[in-house]
């Protein structure tokens, strides 16, 4: 399914350790285009977030932003320190056997007193963080890769609705084209026939008029051409792949088989649906702008 370059997934998780945050948000761009934002402290985060992103999206300008909160105490490790305490034991030792007291003492008792117990901020294992921030960002990644499929529903709906449109404007453009040569003989049979009387040359003259109006107007070609973009765009709108900039181009022979039809075509009728073709044309256009 083809998917919308615009937007939006967010996904917060929590462990015993940490609370782990991951957002993406995007919008259209021509080439994809990678922002990512990690706290500075595991920016080795980085090229993993980048090579998980790029597997999973094709197109579009998108920010990424990755918090890690260490819950209040989790990173901190508590540790006895040894030299310390063995002080502490010796200065209980020497004091009792100087004065005669009794040496019965606590470890908890020992480990109540200054400086016996030390505090150090753990830093996180590398590789158990990047699991854990590589299964969040799978969670993000898929929901803001169901509001591009969706999105990209309503797009895709939209231009098959235009290019019905376009096909209708086309089968009229083929039909009205015969009616055009015919018309334009019959004025020209009405101005040779009053100046030349109706004589033999008169009718030589209509028929090599129309004959070289007719082949003039002819849009043929153009009429094939466009019905074969028409039945290429449908295929492409299928396609599971990122297609966003071949359809670009697509719509821009598009543009360009009407543009010649509309300067071929002496006629208001044609004309006016040239017109509105290139209208529907230019909104298909802006919709694939959105288009993966």
């Amino acid at each position: 399914m083809l998917k919308s370059m615009t937007g939006y997934g967010r996904v917060k998780v929590e462990n015993d350790l940490r609370e782990i945050t991951v957002e993406l948000r995007s919008v259209n761009h021509r080439y994809l285009d990678l922002n990512i934002k990690v706290p500075r402290i595991y920016g080795y985060l980085e090229d993993m977030v980048s090579k998980q992103a790029q597997a999973a999206i094709a197109r579009g300008k998108v920010d990424i932003f990755v918090s890690v909160r260490a819950k209040e105490g989790a990173d901190i490790k508590v540790t006895p320190n040894m030299a310390v305490i063995q002080g502490y034991v010796d200065a209980i030792k020497k004091v009792s056997e100087t004065y005669g007291l009794s040496d019965e003492v606590s470890a908890l008792s020992l480990l109540r007193l200054p400086d016996a117990m030390e505090q150090n901020k753990e830093e996180a294992d590398a590789d158990q963080l990047k699991a854990e921030v590589s299964a969040v960002l799978a969670q993000a990644l898929e929901e803001y890769n169901a509001m591009r499929e969706k999105e990209g529903a309503r797009l895709v709906e939209d231009v098959i609705y235009r290019a019905g449109l376009i096909s209708k404007s086309v089968d009229f453009v083929e039909g009205r084209s015969p009616d055009c040569v015919e018309e334009y003989r019959a004025r020209i049979a009405a101005r040779m026939n009053e100046i030349l009387d109706g004589s033999e040359l008169a009718q030589q003259r209509i028929l090599q008029e129309a004959a070289l109006y007719a082949d003039k107007v002819n849009v043929t070609e153009e009429i094939v051409r466009l019905r074969s973009h028409l039945s290429q765009l449908d295929t492409m709108l299928k396609s599971p792949s990122a297609i966003g900039r071949k359809l670009d181009f697509l719509v821009q022979e598009m543009n360009r088989e009407t543009n010649t039809i509309g300067s071929k075509a002496n006629d208001f009728q044609i004309a006016k649906t040239v017109v509105d073709m290139k209208a529907e044309i230019e909104k298909i256009r802006e919709q694939i702008q959105n288009l993966e």
